[in-house]
């Protein structure tokens, strides 16, 4: 496997610790107060990902810097809500895609009388009495507001 999984929980808390340079309690203290939540396994004990290896360097040079916990932690939920939204928005584009191919040419839709929505293709004419079209602009003459 060339790209594990970076969410993998695979580090036992030792070598995160030794990782990261930090001590193993430390890193229980950043998981109690929610900064950086390892994953678990069956018997309770935390399992350290890579993405949570990055996280907690970023943590340790932050805090070096003279930022504090809170405002790390912020900035660490605020990452992960980016990371989740940039997943979700590659998933909508795809499916997107998929739906663009499935439907070649079709850019027009209307909308039916029960509320479906009807792809219209290049060159078909709509039955008005049976679906809504779609609005089209109105072009405005300059003069026609005086």
């Amino acid at each position: 496997m060339n790209n594990p999984d970076p969410d993998a929980p695979v580090f036992a808390i030792a070598i995160a610790a030794e990782l990261t340079g930090m001590h193993p309690q430390t890193l229980r203290q950043y998981d109690r107060i929610g900064l950086v939540v390892p994953g678990r396994t069956r018997g309770g004990s935390r399992r350290y990902s890579v993405r949570n290896v990055e996280q907690l360097r970023e943590v340790a040079q932050m805090s070096a810097e003279g930022m504090s916990l809170p405002a790390i932690a912020r900035l660490l939920e605020l990452e992960n809500e980016v990371r989740r939204l940039r997943r979700h928005v590659s998933e909508l584009e795809g499916e997107l895609r998929a739906e663009r191919s499935n439907r070649p040419g079709v850019r027009v839709f209307a909308a039916g009388a029960t509320g479906q929505v009807i792809p219209v293709g290049h060159g078909r004419r709509i039955r008005r009495s049976t679906d809504i079209v779609l609005w089209r602009p109105r072009i405005i003459s300059d003069d026609a507001g005086q």
